[in-house]
Formats: structure tokens, sequence, C-alpha cells
């Protein structure tokens, strides 16, 4: 038989109603029917009220299923399981106390999800073989249809304009002025919520709550996530389009990483039927965003979430019905939990993958590695438990290594932050690290910032060409020697940090000596003592005022003990850029001794070395000033330099220091 109330009603082709005497033998159905692979939708009722910001929607449990509910909880509440075989076939069972009114008789009116459009669609085509894609993604694009969002761009200034005058029936008639398809009325739709309704935090954090009613939603602008699904439901079946809201659990505000999903479902979003498919949206998390200090909502549109690819929508959106999930093969609640969450700025700034694919990485030996693979170079950086520590990370052309060291054994807290084409960094993933052993041998310095080794990055800020492309460098006897190639206009400095010894602000470039011979840059560095290094590396244009800009840095290892190098000599302004010195390297000189001295200085007239006497230096035929000094006597000895024949101001360019007798 058919029941209709009115034209806004459900149509029920068949009710089936079984008294309680009969519960058994409706038990025994109820089982069959989850059991069957098309028993799919295992919700039970609708709406159950606000808990932890949105209105929760009931669902049955695994033992509810299997017949196990008390005879009380029978007798007292009606059951209802609704199924759906592969042509969309719904069939809908309701077990209830022989002297109740049947549910359904009651909501006949209310059924909003199955209402008729405007074309009079009474029923919506459920999901179906066609509708699925592939799982997993296929890196085909972020939509689930080919989409230009430059064809939205008038259309959407127009949308995010229009204002809610009265009702919901002017207001979408509003919008569709400038809407000619189904897309772009979706489009229009999808523009004006995000934009105009806020997330209600404080409705959000009371259990309850009344559902939003479309009229509240327009009066106040504002809602929950189910708030949102309801309007945007009803907006589209307004213009003609078929819509459903579609239940489920969710990886958004107050999500865990690697947490377990029970119970009630926390999250409501939409499906939309375009071009003979049905499509995924969540207005909720397009809209903004909910800060996690202070709890507060502010408007920030992600495009994101708008006709989202289903295998990417699958990450942090779990329906109720697998159907709804539009993919093939469907993923279980389990692998839903399991599979590594990218947010949607991953995808937004261009990241592709990343290993490992699971949220929780147990560390080998101490040491956990990540990568990412993007479709461009781009910028990153990482926080371990909030700071920017004990890890090494490393651009690639498409993507970046990263290293991590625990320093302590336990659970920590990793994330990663993207670039992408904007000036903001963007958090895109976070792991949670298991260590079970620390390696103290692998204790990095501090002040080892990121990125670690020369890169796409660096060459862009005019450094090509290095004599070690790998950013750890080991040296047994404490000395290395490093060749950079560097652009014309390009200035280049260099300090070493270590987290313990000699090495002071003052004497963090005094242990690296630079020389300079045509457009390459070589850094001559000298450890003071055994351990681990970070040598960072700067520029800065010669022509533009500011300071040097950090661009990455290497780290030095040194295990022998007995290296105890000292600073080079001490260089002044007037030390030319392209000058050379071949000896003495060490900037402490014995005391009572006669040391040679070898360097070669352009554009120079006379050299002298002022110890307590003066020597001067000579011109020999290879371009190289020579001699030497005596050190008796003094403290402290100068190399100067006279620039002009005519006059008699001589320059201080290197200044070393004598040992005491």
């Amino acid at each position: 038989m058919e029941l209709k109330k009115d034209i806004n009603a459900v149509s029920i082709d068949m009710l089936l109603i079984v008294h309680s005497e009969k519960r058994r033998a409706a038990q025994g159905t109820h089982s069959d029917l989850q059991a069957d692979p098309g028993a799919l939708l295992q919700r039970c009722g609708g709406f159950q009220g606000v808990g932890n910001g949105v209105r929760r929607w009931q669902k049955l449990e695994g033992n509810n299923l299997h017949g196990n509910l008390a005879e009380k909880q029978h007798l007292q509440q009606p059951q209802v399981i609704t199924s759906y075989d592969n042509q969309g076939t719904q069939l809908t069972v309701e077990v209830h106390p022989r002297d109740a009114m049947p549910q359904l008789l009651k909501k006949f009116s209310l059924a909003k999800r199955l209402q008729g459009d405007k074309n009079g669609n009474t029923r919506p085509r459920q999901p179906g073989g066609k509708d699925a894609h592939a799982y997993p993604w296929d890196r085909s694009g972020l939509k689930s249809m080919p989409l230009d969002l430059r064809q939205f761009e008038k259309l959407d200034t127009y949308a995010s304009q229009v204002t809610a005058k009265s009702g919901l029936d002017e207001l979408v008639s509003d919008l569709l002025q400038e809407a000619h398809s189904d897309l772009e009325r979706v489009r229009a739709i999808w523009i004006w919520i995000c934009h105009h309704i806020e997330y209600d935090m404080a409705a959000a954090q009371e259990k309850d709550r009344q559902a939003f009613k479309p009229t509240d939603i327009l009066r106040t602008q504002k809602t929950n996530c189910d708030g949102y699904a309801g309007l945007f439901e009803r907006m589209c079946r307004i213009a003609g389009v078929q819509c459903m809201t579609v239940p489920g659990y969710s990886k958004g505000f107050g999500y865990q990483t690697g947490q377990s999903f029970s119970g009630e479902f926390d999250h409501a979003w939409n499906a939309v039927y375009l071009e003979g498919r049905w499509h995924l949206v969540d207005s909720t998390w397009g809209s903004g965003l909910v800060d996690t200090t202070t709890s507060k909502f502010t408007f920030l549109y992600n495009e994101f979430y708008f006709l989202t690819h289903p295998a990417l929508f699958i990450e942090d959106h779990f329906p109720d019905n697998k159907n709804w999930q539009l993919l093939k093969p469907p993923q279980s609640l389990r692998q839903f939990e399991n599979n590594m969450y990218h947010k949607s700025e991953f995808y937004n700034k261009g990241m592709l993958s990343a290993h490992p694919e699971t949220s929780v990485i147990r560390t080998v030996n101490g040491k956990a590695t990540v990568t990412i693979e993007s479709c461009a170079p781009t910028l990153f950086m990482f926080m371990l438990n909030g700071k920017q520590e004990h890890g090494l990370l490393s651009f690639r052309k498409n993507g970046m290594k990263l290293e991590v060291y625990p320093p302590t054994m336990g659970t920590h807290k990793l994330q990663i932050f993207a670039k992408g084409n904007s000036d903001i960094y963007s958090s895109v993933l976070e792991y949670t690290l298991k260590c079970n052993y620390v390696d103290m041998g692998v204790q990095l310095p501090a002040e080892l910032h990121q990125p670690v080794g020369p890169s796409w990055f660096s060459e862009q800020m005019g450094i090509t060409k290095p004599s070690h492309p790998d950013p750890l460098i080991h040296t047994s006897d404490g000395r290395c020697s490093i060749s950079l190639g560097v652009e014309d206009g390009i200035s280049v400095l260099a300090s070493l940090h270590g987290d313990d010894g000699p090495i002071t602000e003052e004497t963090q470039r005094r242990y690296i000596f630079q020389l300079h011979r045509e457009k390459r840059v070589e850094l001559k560095v000298q450890l003071p003592h055994a351990g681990k290094f970070a040598l960072k590396i700067f520029v800065k244009k010669r022509q533009e005022p500011g300071n040097y800009v950090f661009v990455f840095n290497y780290l030095l290892c040194c295990a022998n003990t007995k290296v105890n190098w000292p600073v080079f000599p001490e260089s002044f302004g007037n030390w030319g850029q392209d000058n050379e010195l071949l000896e003495p390297l060490s900037g402490v000189l014995p005391a009572n001794r006669n040391v040679p001295f070898k360097l070669k200085l352009h554009g120079i007239a006379k050299v002298l070395v002022k110890g307590q006497d003066t020597w001067p230096l000579t011109l020999n035929h290879e371009g190289y000033w020579e001699g030497s000094c005596s050190t008796a006597g003094c403290q402290e000895v100068y190399v100067m330099v006279l620039e002009n024949a005519n006059h008699n101001f001589y320059s201080y360019i290197l200044k070393y220091k004598v040992n005491a007798q």
C-alpha cells in the first residue's frame, strides 16, 4: 500500500508492523537484515540530542544486532532498522509494543531527508556502483569531478555578498540569480553558508539542545554541524537539487591521534547529486575552524571540503552507511581509525603522500623517519613536543625527509608543518611516537636549526654546487673544508655552534676561516673539541640593506677526543672577500718564535706584520705576500696593509694572539 500525508511527506510502498508477541520472529528478521551485505544503514530513530558540539545520531550497537537486548528494552522503545539493496530500494522495519503508535506514522511529515524537491523527485537514488571511486587515491585530483575553480570566481563573489532578507525560499532565489546549472546552484549555496554561518560553540556544549531549524539558523547565523548539514540539504532541495544528510564519525575538533570511535556519531555532512553521480561536501569544515586553546570559531574558508574526492574525504569522515563512502572497496571502521590522518592543508599545499602511513610510529634504535612527497618544492618545519629540536629535516626537490631522535623514552607528539604557496606554515601531519630506547650518542646540538644540508632552497638563495651535498660531515681530525658556489652579488656568512666547550658568541665565527676564489667560497673549519656542531650558513645580497638570512646548516661530527684546535685569526672589515690566507691559520701563535706568513691580497701597495717590532712582507712572482715575524715580547700580532702608496695610513686586516710564555 502507499500512504501520503502531504506533498512533502515520505512515500511508503509497504508498512510492516510486528506486534510484541511476535518479537522473536521480528528479531530474526532484524539480524538477517544486518547480516545481509545490502543492509548497511545502522541509524536508529534520527538525532538523539547534543553532545561534544553536535546533535548525536543514535546507532544500533553490535549486541543489539544479534538480539541481545534485554526484554525490558524492547518493551519500552521501538527499534528501527533501515536497509538499502543494490538498486537503492529502501526497507524499514520497526519493532514496538502492541499499544504504541508506530514511530513511522508519527514522522511522515517530518522526514525532511526524503522529502520531494521542486522537480518532483520524492526519493533520491541511493549510492551505487557508478558513484564509487577507486581507493586508495589515484592522485587524479582533489575533487570528485573535473573542476576549474576559476569558473566560479564571479559566482563566488556574488554569492558571498548575498544577504538573507527574509525566508529561506527568498534567499535561495537570490542566490540562484547568477547560477545556471545544478553545479553552480550547489556552489552558490555552499559559498553562502561557508561565509555567513558561524559554528555555535555555546550550543555545541549543551547536551540537550533541540534541533536547529533553518529559520533559527538564518536569524542567528549560528549552528552546529548538524545545522550546517540540514540547512545545506534544505537549500539544495529548494533549488531543485537532490541532497542527503550523512551522519558519521569524524577526525575533527578534539580528535586525538590514534583514537578509537564507538557509540554515537559525532558529525554530519552532505551528499549532493550532480551530473549523474553523488558527491560529498562538508560546509561545517568549509566555513572555518575552532581554536583548540580558546575554543573560539574563526571564519576561514576551506575549498578542500567542496566536492572532495571520496578517497581523501574518508580520511576524516566515516559515514554510518558505508555506501556513502562512495569508495570501491569501502573502508572498515578499524581501517578508518588506524589510517594516517592527512589534514586538509596537507593536500591544499600540494602534498601527495607521506610515509609511514600510520599515525603511531615506534622508533627503531631510538630513531623515527618520516618522508613526504609533494608535487612541487615546498618548505617544511617540524616540532617535537612543541619544540624544533631533536631532528634532522632535509628538503628534497619534491618533498622532504625527517629523522627524529626523541630525547626520552615514552610517548611524544610530532607535528609537521608546510608552507606551500602561502606565507604561513600550516600543520599538515601529526604523529604519535612510541620510544622505548634512547641512543645517548645521537644527541644533537640545540642550535641545530632546520633545514640541514643544501637543497633547492639554498640554490634559490644563491648557493650552488656544494662540495658536500649530504647534511652530515664526519671528520677524524676535527678539521674540514667546505666549498660552495655563490651567485654574483651574494655574500656568505657562517658560524659554528656546539652545546659545550669554549665556543661563545664572540668566537662562533672564529673557528671558521672564509676564503673566496672566483665564484666559490671555501669554509675552513677547525673544531675546538670532539662532539657534534651545527655549522650555520647565512646569505645576503651585498647591495641591499638588512641582515643576513639563515639558509641551512651542516652537522659536523668528530669522535676524536684528542682534538683541540684553536680559533682562526680575527679578521677585520678591510679583509677583502677575495683575499686568501695560507699561513698561519691558527689564531694563536707560539711565543718567542719566528712565524712565517703567506697571504694573497688584491690592490695592496704594502703589507706589514706588527708585533713588538714591525716586519714587512714582500710580493713574490706568484702574487703572494711572504715574510716572517718574531713573537718575542708581545701578546698580539697584527697584519696591516697600505692600499695607496701615496698615503701613510695602514689598516688592520688580521689579528693573532700569542701564547703566554
